[in-house]
């Protein structure tokens, strides 16, 4: 696998980063602030896009900041099978780290947050 490819757009606030430049790809919105592009039938990630990347990287007195990945039960059950398992393996682990908030016993919310390693090479 090649690096991926980092490209920062400052006056919009936008990181891209390509896992296979030009390559045409289905956009799954994970949260108003992340983009993934999948090529659904080999099941990989073609690239990220982070909209308002500086709040994303933004690190609190506590750890860096997660968010709710509100998109992912808007898929059906098989597209967000696919997208987990993107999710959870590299490239894109490499970027995104995964986790669940559990606010009650009967329900969970899965959350990301930036790996230090992609706030680094952007």
């Amino acid at each position: 696998m090649t690096e991926p490819i980092f490209n920062y757009d400052e006056m919009s606030d936008t990181l891209y980063i390509s896992f296979a430049p030009g390559e045409k790809a289905t956009g799954i919105e994970l949260n108003d602030h992340i983009l993934l592009r999948i090529n659904k039938k080999e099941r990989r990630a073609v690239g990220l896009t982070f909209f308002e990347y500086s709040l994303l990287a933004q690190k609190t007195e506590v750890g860096p900041r997660s968010f709710p990945l509100t998109g992912l039960a808007e898929l059906s059950d098989e597209l967000r099978e696919i997208v987990l398992d993107i999710l959870l393996r590299p490239p894109v682990s490499d970027i995104l780290f995964l986790s669940t908030y559990t606010p009650s016993i009967a329900e969970t919310v899965p959350i990301t947050a930036l790996q230090p390693v992609a706030i680094a090479a952007a």
